[in-house]
């Protein structure tokens, strides 16, 4: 396994290098439709990258980050309200947040249908969720899957239409953008 809780300082310097242009932009274009001070959830958020690229796109959304490493989160932007905890067992009650999050975080989760069930739980009715993740498929998708398997880590790569069915099992409807060995989601609970 990944020392996630040791290594957020190696995180909050270099994360801001590995979202490039695009996937921020596509971030932005993703939450511009939210009501004015929705609130948006950051899970397996680390160090709370995307919430500080969402502030810089919507400085009213009320963000808050959940990782299960407390090594991580020390090192998220003093605006974001921290959780401790697992995106399977998501300690929020139901239909509070108006946006999901999930920046290359699941490939990370030991049980990925039981998650999408706990996001769905906790979305309110016609809410959204924003996904990036690695394409297994392309070559640096690839040997980025192999590594984290190396490295102990679930290793749950999901091929674009793969994660497109599982979210539609869960009542989503799904929007796929490719960007080579990257791919983004917006879906929407229906």
């Amino acid at each position: 396994m990944i020392p996630f809780n040791r290594l957020g300082w190696i995180f909050k310097a270099f994360a801001p290098m590995i979202y490039p242009t695009y996937i921020r932009q596509s971030l932005c274009d993703f939450l511009q439709p939210l009501k004015k001070g929705a609130k948006v959830l950051d899970i397996g958020s680390g160090t709370g990258i995307l919430c500080e690229f969402s502030a810089r796109c919507r400085e009213d959304l009320q963000l808050e980050a959940l990782d299960p490493a407390r090594g991580m989160l020390k090192y998220a932007p003093s605006y974001v309200k921290t959780h401790e905890a697992y995106a399977e067992a998501l300690p929020f009650e139901s239909t509070l947040f108006d946006a999901i999050l999930l920046g290359e975080t699941l490939h990370h989760l030991n049980d990925v249908e039981k998650a999408i069930q706990e996001i769905r739980r906790v979305l309110r009715p016609d809410g959204r969720l924003y996904i990036y993740d690695f394409d297994p498929t392309e070559w640096i998708g690839n040997i980025i899957r192999k590594g984290e398997l190396f490295l102990g880590e679930p290793g749950n790569f999901f091929k674009p239409e793969e994660i497109k069915v599982v979210l539609e099992k869960y009542g989503f409807s799904v929007e796929i953008k490719q960007y080579g060995y990257r791919y983004t989601v917006s879906a929407r609970a229906v």
